[in-house]
């Protein structure tokens, strides 16, 4: 069953037939023509994998996030960016990396904040003096704090596979967040020094006033989320029911949201919700055939055997994911593999949250590697430059991006301790 499985699933790929349906398709090849499996399983386990109310809670935070991003909000917060750090060497190039850290919060999307900041970012940085390849590498290594940054799907889906605390896992990924745009922020300066990229007039205190004062509200959204939770006024299911209408209030507050804004928040969602399902209902039947041949156990006998111990294992995951993830987009990743390695990471001892913050930051930074790259691709795309040139330009961030994932293995303190300091 599994080489039906693993080569239909290949060549499915290979011909460009989308994750969801290739995974869906070589599960059910593999039931049909691989054994004695009754074929009902196949609808049964689709709707299975699907039947959970905690998955209310991503069509409601992309939901939130579609109302910010046609609401028009991103200018509000790039103008708030460039206020506070335009004042410097590289300014611009630091204010595209504090704009993603605070759109991250409310899109939760790579691609969201790739092509909303990038078609405002990557023109204005190149008027001012800026390279297009170095404009379009800053753009792509921020875009994956979206997904890091809580919340967002990425953290609901873990905590939905592996049975972890989606609010553990918020709080767990805020410090590792922080650090990656830190790193990115680094690479930077540096590059703006070496290079004495542009330098913007400064901004009077008062823009810097009026500019948060302007996005105040959309600031606030992560803030309420997580607090709400913390203080258990609502679940996180409730609390992205909630986002929904926070954002469209905020919509109406600011005026920016009219019927057309909100058709297309509408149409971006339900698209953005069946492509995630699709890959959820798969992955159900995925996992359970791989159960049914007992894989996982085998696969775990294997590793031990190699990596025998909990940081030589997170290694060996390490580079298991940042491969896998130059060709795969992150959710559907951690639906591969996670039914293969989380049952390994327990037996071998690791703090599950530890090991989703590991997982998903590793998924992350192959949203800025080639050969696929999808955030990579997309900048380049918005800013007309041969994905070879902005592979080049991105190298020094996607060293940065492996240091921190690094730092993160080796220290589970920066995973753990604020989680263990808010929730006990």
């Amino acid at each position: 069953m599994l080489v039906i499985l693993a080569v239909s699933f290949t060549i499915l790929l290979l011909i460009g037939v989308p994750v969801g349906f290739a995974l869906l398709s070589g599960s059910m090849l593999t039931i049909l023509f691989g054994g004695s499996v009754n074929p009902l399983i196949i609808p049964q386990r689709i709707f299975s994998g699907m039947d959970s109310f905690s998955l209310l809670a991503i069509p409601f935070f992309l939901f939130t996030g579609a109302l910010i991003s046609q609401g028009g909000l991103a200018d509000r917060l790039v103008r708030f960016a460039n206020a506070v750090v335009g004042r410097f060497r590289g300014g611009l190039a630091m204010s595209n990396v504090l704009s993603s850290v605070l759109f991250g919060g409310i899109s939760g999307s790579a691609v969201a904040d790739t092509s909303a900041l990038g078609r405002t970012f990557i023109p204005a940085m190149v008027r001012s003096g800026y390279t297009p390849a170095f404009s379009v590498a800053v753009t792509a290594a921020s875009a994956p704090l979206s997904p890091m940054i809580p919340p967002s799907i990425a953290w609901i889906l873990y905590g939905f596979i592996t049975d972890t605390s989606i609010i553990r896992l918020f709080m767990a990924a805020i410090i590792p967040s922080l650090l990656w745009a830190a790193a990115m922020l680094a690479v930077v300066i540096w590059k703006a020094h070496r290079e004495e990229m542009p330098v913007l007039p400064p901004a009077p205190l008062k823009e810097v006033v009026v500019t948060a004062r302007a996005a105040s509200l959309a600031l606030l959204l992560p803030v309420f989320i997580l607090f709400g939770i913390r203080m258990g006024i609502f679940t996180v299911t409730e609390a992205a029911a909630i986002a929904v209408l926070y954002a469209m209030g905020v919509g109406l507050i600011y005026r920016s949201m009219n019927l057309s804004t909100f058709l297309e928040s509408v149409r971006s969602t339900v698209q953005s919700t069946a492509v995630v399902m699709i890959i959820i209902g798969a992955a159900g039947l995925f996992a359970w055939i791989l159960a049914h041949t007992r894989t996982p156990e085998a696969i775990a006998t294997w590793i031990l055997s190699v990596a025998d111990t909990p940081l030589a294992f997170l290694m060996l995951v390490n580079l298991v994911l940042l491969l896998l993830g130059t060709f795969m987009e992150v959710n559907a990743a951690k639906i591969m593999v996670l039914p293969i390695l989380f049952p390994v990471s327990q037996q071998i001892g690791i703090d599950p949250v530890h090991f989703g913050v590991i997982v998903t930051a590793n998924l992350c930074l192959g949203l800025l590697t080639p050969p696929v790259g999808i955030v990579l691709a997309l900048a380049c795309k918005i800013g007309n430059v041969p994905l070879e040139r902005g592979a080049v330009a991105s190298f020094p961030f996607l060293l940065a991006g492996i240091g921190v994932v690094l730092l993160i293995t080796v220290w589970p303190d920066l995973s753990l301790w604020l989680p263990r300091l808010v929730l006990g």
